[in-house]
């Protein structure tokens, strides 16, 4: 085993040679102790904190056949003869000095000697020493072992191109880490690459690593250059000291090895797999083909990214760390006879000196030792965490320990009290079953366990004497408090649930404190020192007791009670990850599925002399013997079990190499060097010369003809094996090579298996008798074939990394998209990386790769246009985002795009980005991809953001202009749920004058008629609510809440009189029982910025209706304000009193002309009126003037004054003599000032003129024709009706801020009657209307009904007006279904035959039928008709189902029911035989027949409803994955389920006693059926059909229909419609749903039938159709 530092010698050897300008986080050991030559460190600000970016440090001995130590050597030598700059010489004695400041370490002496050599030797450290390329360099080192054609200079400057070369330096490592984390160091590479894509002089740099990603073609001869492959590592430094060389690399979140243990979904298809494995070939091919082997290939030497891209680790390739002969290199399992730190005078050298661990973990030989009793309890423990993947040093995943005494007395073995019980984890003994009982019965979803097992708060607790402020500070408490941290262990033990860390049991420095205020932590009375409490601690954990226990222990923390019933049964369920395909570091990895046997031999002695065994039985808590006195049946069945356990857990053992002895043998007797295999597989090739011409040609359309994807690219296994023949020839070009390429095919067969393909004994008998694991059968044929290439016992017959990248196993698509992202991969920055993206995708590069290419490319461009850009970048942005749009299928478009626009709408502050994706042509172009819905539901509610949460003036006018804009196409009913009521929502909160602008713009677009049904009646009530809020004691929040609420309303109350006609001002304002304004300013408790606006905003209203209106409504109700203003103290005695003030902010209100106190109404308003009215005409109207006008002269000296001009306007008049306080009627708000004329922001020209026309205000948006076809508003008053016209009145539900919306009303009684508004009826149909679809934009409606002649008829209504636009009069029969197709604006309805036809035309596209002669030995015969019982035949008749083609003996034929399955583009059709029929409406032909083979209830039962539903996988060739079932309801009640892949059934069962009505697919395992039995049943297909489902009853009569709301269920039957809530039942665990049922009766004075009902979330509207 390599001697490596413990972690504090390394952390002050790190500190002490980088100047304390590193900051140690914790050692990245490969065993189980805390040893490690490699650290993640942080670089230190001017302050010494951590900074946000993590690196790796890895120390490398120097040795003198060391590859890295000649090639820094050589490096020096080269560049010696450059002068030093100015200062160097100081910062190189500062070096020395601290060298020689190194605690602890090594002989000061032989410190400063060293810091000599490293003066002489030393170059230019300021700039860092890059090295690009050396021509000459390694002329002076010999060829290295490794490498018949390169010296290991000239290889590894290649790999680690953009290393800097110097001395151990703080200044260096902030130069390259501010490098790195600015995007300079690979930025070149990409700018070029920018170029090449615009058609510019690009220079060689982009066409170089054009090579290096495969481009024409990977090469097996490679030269070495400049610039590194994306895929390996990048080295950013190569740091000499006295005898280590530090290598600096950014650290990775995630390894490969991580995924496959804590995340394995991350890898979401096989798509991802190849994509992954393409990566790491292309690295090696590019390594192999500099004449070396990578070497050690294993999941955890794979780093991986926040996007998951992969770089190989070569840190620990054999080439690199020292130049040593290949029997040193063999994965072999090697055992150290010490375990300890290597540095002399460390004082953790005798704390492990007893433990037997090595870095290469064998599971099965450490579980065979545990269990016979040669390793300890803490040994074994210590290799059960590392298994795991916990950290010894990284308080967020720890290695844990079980607490094993509760620390009251001392422990003894033969007293029960004071042990811990090991079969229950310390959560559960902390907590108690009754709080678990309690937590996993109420919680959502249902778990015991909410946290790790150790959480970085108990690790840092515990630690907290040994660890910085600052860690503490951090991760505790903010604040530093050392007397909340326990003082003892016993109050230690008892403050925590969580388990242990194994400092308890070693290290007795973790109880001395380094804090002063912090005492030490006090160990228990019965030791008398830490060193004792150390060894008795540890002599319990080994004790009789807790080995006879420990295996339960294991089993909740690392094995199978961490899953399943066990886990349930332990009270050990944990919560579940929300996100299971987002990759994960850490997290809870299940070791064992089975129960973990227990130890045979109890008791293990420790002391200062060699270990001894005594071996015990244990048989409970008793010792037996030393000797085994148990039957020799009874030890053999222990080994059994044991043996069957090591066996059944050998996966934790995997192996990824092998040594190369094993199989000498069956190769070949004579091998050949690797020199010459390597000279003889290239000789021949072409010379670099001749591929700087290929280069050459290299331009923008070679790229995007490369990446083009062909539509045939599907890849079959003929073609894979004839690959297999070729690739024996294209073989590997030497073993060791051979061997990386043994380590792919294990890592692949891994990630599908998700468990390691080769442990010991599975590559044992593979090497010896060719018998290859079971386990490889269970792969797919393609991947097997290719693994079975790779793992070939004769590795010459292996394919070389070229091949296996040219192999067709590889699709076109992860090759193109491997083009893309590559140099996305780059150290570059963020805007060059944009650059190149958008670049690249604008000439073409995304339609070339096809949809599913682009998909794959989105994950990794999209983050790049949510951070904050320059206007340059934001262009680039915004055409990589169209780009994306036009690319992407709508599903990608929604889960992909939208998310990424989401984070740039939520955004504060201004952004040009933001400012163009609110403009009206992009969210066009998001409507033509993803539909009005997904808009609203996703970005409309963010547009509105803009308008109040800190809005930005531009931000704020382009959201405006695009609600406004976009209004009049969304339609009335979604204007007002999504657009009006979510702003007023936002008064009070801060919304900006356009927000409040949008309402009176939508208003005066919509006319007078929508203003006073649906805004103002919101309006009003607001202001209702505001005043109740004012008058009672609620906190100052509500109150300052409340008035800021109540001058936005009122601010948009002022626009909307602008708006009106002054009839409309004079009816909807000022004809109510009380004035808005005047109820306001009655409001004696109101604040009075509040009073000073409704003062002003009323002389506006009456300067808009005029003097005489005025005089006839307005000044009656200011009589009983005059009264109360003329006979108050103030107006006598000439003082004004403040009264209260507001305490926000007054950016509503002219600061400079506030007003001062309640009295100052009468300035206010008694001028202004004088000045509208005249001086007499008040003076009649107010019986108080004389009062008025002496108190104004005494006060304000404001006396009226005749000017003579009789021509003057009332407006003109009020601005002559209105007093001071008239600046506060000039707000900020004018109403005057059109948005979409006046903020500089361009809309299409046609909707500028449309919305012209649309402000006049005397237009009936809503006027009603008679023809073609009869109807009726509904009408009645909405005062004595609900104020809100469209949706039930908020003021029930307005609770104050927290008001969303609610929709809902009163429980009247029960049955409750349906508390909503009938907004508009309309006669559709001459005859009985059948069935309804609403458009997905909720904009218009398609009836299907009886015609003239009994013919079906299918007509089009848009919703702003209720008309009839169009219809489709095609059908001969009755239409019984009819469905809306998401392609070009295609309908398919259906009427016994399916015609497709073009909703906006009515034209006829294609009809579909079947065969009659098809079916004749199927149809129904008339006989069958009889066998209908009496209940039935009651049922059908009682159904509107009775009329057209059910009225007859059925015709097997005919079609009778259909549903879209949107994903693929088809019609799944029932027809009369119980069959079903699937049509593609996009190529228009009909495809495969599912046949149905048995008859229900004694005659032929037909398909009357149909659903599907199914997963969103995707597949591997970016095709889209289909349904997973398709369920199928007869009209005999029984129900099919259907498998879609193939149409095998899965299940037929009785589901009603009646016919099916309809099917719907609630998730993707639950079912809902109704029937005209009476009830709605819920399946839960995970149990079974088997199983009891949910049943609502309820119905008087056959349910005909329902529609999903939510989470209830809306159905109807014969006059009524019910509705069933999905309320969560916990017994029953059906996960959000329940049992309760209530049924509402609508109001029908006619009775009417009620045949459809369709539900809209957008618009909240629910639409019922009626046979009649």
């Amino acid at each position: 085993m390599r001697e490596e530092p413990c972690f504090e010698c390394l952390q002050r050897r790190i500190e002490s040679d980088f100047s304390n300008k590193l900051i140690f986080s914790y050692g990245v050991s490969d065993s189980g102790l805390p040893f490690c030559s490699s650290a993640a460190v942080q670089v230190a600000d001017p302050k010494g904190e951590a900074a946000s970016a993590e690196f790796i440090l890895v120390c490398m001995p120097t040795h003198a056949n060391d590859c890295l130590s000649k090639y820094v050597d050589e490096y020096f030598m080269e560049n010696s003869e450059d002068s030093y700059k100015e200062g160097i010489g100081d910062i190189i004695a500062s070096e020395i000095i601290h060298h020689q400041a190194e605690v602890g370490v090594s002989n000061l002496t032989d410190e400063t000697a060293s810091s000599d050599s490293l003066l002489n030797k030393s170059e230019s450290l300021l700039n860092g020493s890059r090295k690009i390329i050396l021509a000459g360099l390694g002329s002076r080192s010999s060829k290295c072992s490794h490498s018949s054609r390169f010296s290991c200079s000239r290889i590894i400057s290649t790999l680690a191109s953009v290393a800097r070369v110097g001395i151990s330096s703080g200044l260096v490592v902030e130069e390259f880490a501010s490098d790195f984390s600015s995007g300079s160091v690979e930025d070149h590479v990409l700018c070029s690459l920018s170029l090449l894509m615009e058609g510019k002089a690009s220079g060689r740099e982009s066409l170089n690593f054009l090579n290096l990603v495969g481009i024409p073609s990977f090469n097996e001869d490679i030269f070495p250059g400049c610039l590194r492959h994306p895929n390996i590592v990048p080295i950013l430094g190569m740091l000499k000291t006295s005898d280590f060389v530090n290598l600096v690399l950014p650290k990775a979140p995630y390894t490969l090895e991580n995924i496959l243990h804590y995340s394995p979904n991350a890898l979401k298809s096989e798509w991802h797999i190849k994509f992954l494995i393409y990566q790491l070939l292309s690295a090696l091919a590019y390594i192999h083909g500099l004449g070396v082997a990578l070497g050690n290939i294993c999941p955890s030497n794979v780093m991986l990214t926040d996007s998951c891209w992969s770089w190989l680790r070569i840190c620990d390739s054999p080439w690199l760390r020292s130049n040593l002969t290949s029997e040193n290199e063999e994965c072999a399992i090697i055992s150290s006879s010490r375990s300890g730190c290597f540095i002399a005078g460390c004082p953790s050298q005798d704390l492990y000196a007893d433990l037997k661990l090595s870095p290469s973990i064998d599971w099965h030989s450490s579980f065979d030792q545990w269990w016979r009793g040669d390793l300890s309890n803490f040994e074994y423990l210590l290799i059960l965490n590392r298994l795991a993947g916990r950290r010894w040093g990284d308080h967020t995943f720890h290695t844990v320990m079980p607490w094993v005494i509760d620390f009251s007395i001392k422990p003894d073995k033969n007293v029960d009290e004071g042990w811990r019980d090991l079969s229950k984890s310390k959560w559960r003994l902390a907590k108690g079953d009754e709080q678990l009982d309690f937590t996993y019965s109420t919680s959502e979803i249902p778990h015991h366990v909410s946290d790790e097992c150790l959480s970085e708060l108990a690790v840092c607790s515990y630690k907290a004497r040994r660890l910085p402020l600052s860690v503490l500070r951090l991760a505790v408490r903010s604040v530093y408090e050392p007397n909340e941290y326990p003082s003892n262990m016993q109050r230690l033990y008892q403050w925590t649930p969580d388990e242990c860390i194994p400092e308890f049991y070693c290290d007795p420095q973790i109880f001395c404190s380094l804090h002063s205020g912090m005492a030490d932590l006090a160990v228990p009375s019965w030791a008398r020192s830490p060193e004792e409490f150390i060894k008795m601690h540890r002599d319990a954990l080994e004790s009789d007791r807790v080995s006879c226990q420990i295996h339960h222990w294991i089993d909740i923390t690392f094995g199978y009670k961490m899953s399943g019933q066990a886990a349930l049964a332990a009270k050990n369920v944990m919560l579940p990850s929300s996100e299971p395909t987002r990759p994960r570091s850490v997290g809870r990895r299940q070791l064992f599925t089975q129960p973990h046997p227990t130890r045979r031999c109890a008791t293990w002695k420790t002391g200062n002399s060699s270990n001894r065994l005594a071996v015990h039985q244990c048989q409970g808590s008793e010792i037996v013997s030393e000797k085994p006195l148990l039957p020799q049946t009874v030890y053999l069945q222990d080994l059994e079990e044991a043996a069957a356990f090591s066996e059944h857990a050998r996966y934790l053992s995997p192996l990824y190499c092998y040594h190369p002895k094993n199989n000498a043998d069956d190769i070949s007797s004579v091998e050949e060097p690797a020199s010459e295999s390597f000279k003889k597989s290239v000789s021949g090739k072409p010379e670099l010369g001749n591929k700087k011409e290929v280069l050459s040609d290299i331009d923008l359309n070679y790229l995007l003809d490369y990446i083009e994807v062909d539509d045939e690219s599907s890849m079959g296994y003929q073609e894979i094996l004839l690959w297999r023949q070729k690739s024996y020839h294209s073989r590997a070009i030497s073993e060791d090579v051979a061997k990386d390429i043994f380590s792919v095919g294990c890592i692949l067969a891994e990630l599908h298996l998700r468990r390691p393909l080769f442990d010991s004994t599975s590559l044992a008998k593979y090497l010896e008798n060719d018998i290859l694991p079971g386990l490889i059968q269970e792969l797919p044929p393609h991947t097997k074939a290719l693994v079975e290439a790779c793992i070939l016992k004769d590795w010459r017959r292996r394919p070389s990394a070229k091949s296996l990248l040219e192999s067709p196993y590889f699709p076109t698509t992860v090759r193109s998209s491997y083009l893309f992202i590559a140099p996305l991969q780059l150290l570059a920055k963020d805007g060059s990386r944009l650059r190149y993206a958008a670049n690249f995708a604008k000439q073409g590069a995304l339609k070339a790769m096809g949809t599913f290419g682009a998909e794959m490319c989105a994950p990794y461009c999209l983050p790049l246009v949510e951070a904050p850009l320059s206007d340059t970048e934001a262009e680039w942005a915004y055409i990589l985002l169209k780009e994306f749009l036009k690319c992407l299928k709508s599903k990608a478009v929604k889960s992909l795009v939208l998310p990424a626009i989401q984070k740039i709408l939520q955004a504060t502050g201004y952004s040009h980005l933001k400012v163009s994706l609110l403009q009206d042509s992009f969210v066009r172009e998001v409507w033509n991809r993803v539909g009005k819905q997904t808009y609203l539901e996703m970005l409309h509610p963010l547009v509105i953001s803009n308008l109040y949460v800190a809005p930005h003036k531009i931000s704020a006018s382009a959201a405006s202009v695009l609600l406004i804009g976009s209004s009049e196409e969304l339609g009335a009913p979604i204007t007002v749920h999504q657009t009006i009521l979510p702003l007023i929502h936002c008064f009070g909160k801060g919304i900006c004058t356009d927000g409040i602008d949008v309402l009176v713009r939508i208003g005066g677009l919509f006319g007078e008629n929508f203003i006073a049904r649906h805004i103002l009646p919101l309006l009003k009530n607001v202001v209702r609510y505001c005043i109740d809020v004012s008058s009672t004691n609620k906190p100052e929040p509500m109150q300052s809440w409340s008035a800021l609420a109540l001058i936005d309303c009122l601010m948009a109350l002022e626009g909307l009189v602008a708006v009106l006609p002054k009839e409309g001002v004079v009816k909807e304002l000022t004809e109510d029982q009380s004035c808005v304004h005047v109820t306001v300013l009655m409001q004696t408790n109101l604040e009075i910025p509040v009073l000073q606006v409704a003062a002003n905003y009323l002389i506006t209203l009456c300067q808009r209706i005029g003097p005489d209106l005025t005089a006839l409504h307005v000044l009656p109700k200011l009589k009983e304000l005059f009264d109360e203003l003329a006979f108050s103290p103030e107006t006598a005695n000439g003082s004004g009193s403040l009264g209260r003030t507001l305490r926000f902010a007054k950016s509503k209100v002219d600061e400079e002309s506030q007003m001062g106190s309640r009295m100052d109404l009468v300035l206010l308003l008694y001028p202004s009126f004088a000045s509208l009215l005249g001086i007499e005409k008040l003076r009649q109207c107010c019986a108080t003037w004389l009062l008025f006008e002496q108190y104004l002269l005494r006060c304000h000296n404001w006396k009226w004054e005749y000017t003579g001009e009789s021509s003057r306007t009332g407006a003109e008049n009020i601005s002559a003599n209105r007093p001071i306080f008239s600046k506060a009627s000039a707000s900020e708000y004018n109403p005057a000032k059109l948005l979409l004329n006046g903020v500089g922001w361009s809309i299409p020209q046609s909707q500028g003129v449309r919305g012209a026309k649309n402000l006049i205000a005397q237009k009936r948006f809503y006027s009603l024709h008679q023809d073609p076809v009869e109807r009726h508003a509904a009408s009645s008053n909405i005062r004595k009706r609900e104020p809100w016209f469209w949706f039930p009145s908020p003021a029930a539900n307005w609770d104050g801020p927290d008001f969303l919306g609610r929709v809902g009303g009163l429980k009247d009684e029960l049955p409750w009657k349906i508390r909503a508004s009938v907004i508009y009826s309309a006669r559709a149909h001459h005859g009985a209307l059948r069935s309804l679809a609403v458009c997905q934009d909720e904009c218009a409606v398609f009836t299907a009904g009886v015609g003239p002649g009994f013919k079906g008829t299918i007509q089009r209504w848009e919703l702003t007006g209720i008309d009839c636009v169009s219809g489709y009069y095609g059908h001969e029969e009755v239409v019984n279904d009819i469905c809306i197709l998401s392609s070009s604006g295609r309908v398919a309805s259906c009427d016994g035959t399916i015609h497709i036809w073009n909703s906006q035309t009515g034209k006829l596209i294609k009809v579909f039928s079947e065969p009659s002669a098809d079916s004749l030995h199927l149809s129904m015969p008339l006989s069958s008709a009889s066998k209908i019982n009496n209940d039935q035949a009651n049922m059908l008749n009682a159904n509107s189902l009775t009329s057209g083609i059910l009225t007859s003996a059925f015709d097997g034929s005919l079609y009778t029911c259909m549903n879209l399955l949107e994903s693929v583009e088809k019609l799944v059709i029932g027809t009369g035989n119980g069959c079903i029929r699937f049509i593609d409406v996009v190529q228009g032909q009909k495809l495969h027949l599912w046949r149905s083979e048995s008859v229900d209830s004694g005659f032929p039962s037909f398909v009357s409803a149909v659903c599907s539903c199914g997963s969103d996988r995707m597949q591997v060739d970016g095709a889209v994955a289909l349904p997973s079932w398709i369920a199928a309801g007869l009209s005999s009640g029984n129900c099919r389920l259907l498998d879609a892949r193939g149409g095998n059934l899965i299940a037929s069962w009785r589901a009603h006693d009646g016919y099916i009505t309809k099917l719907a697919a609630r998730e993707d395992h639950f079912l809902v059926s109704s029937s005209l039995d009476r009830t709605i049943k819920i399946w839960d297909l995970r149990r079974g059909w088997s199983s009891e489902p949910i049943i609502f009853r309820g119905h008087t009569d056959g349910v005909s229909g329902f529609s999903v709301w939510g989470k209830d269920i809306i159905s109807i039957s014969k006059n009524k419609i019910g509705l069933s809530s999905l309320s969560r039942s916990a017994d029953e665990g059906w996960a959000a749903l329940g049992n309760t049922s209530e049924t509402l009766h609508a109001r029908s004075r006619n009775k009417k039938l009620v045949s459809a009902i369709k539900y809209k979330y957008s618009s909240l509207l629910t639409f019922i159709s009626c046979r009649n």
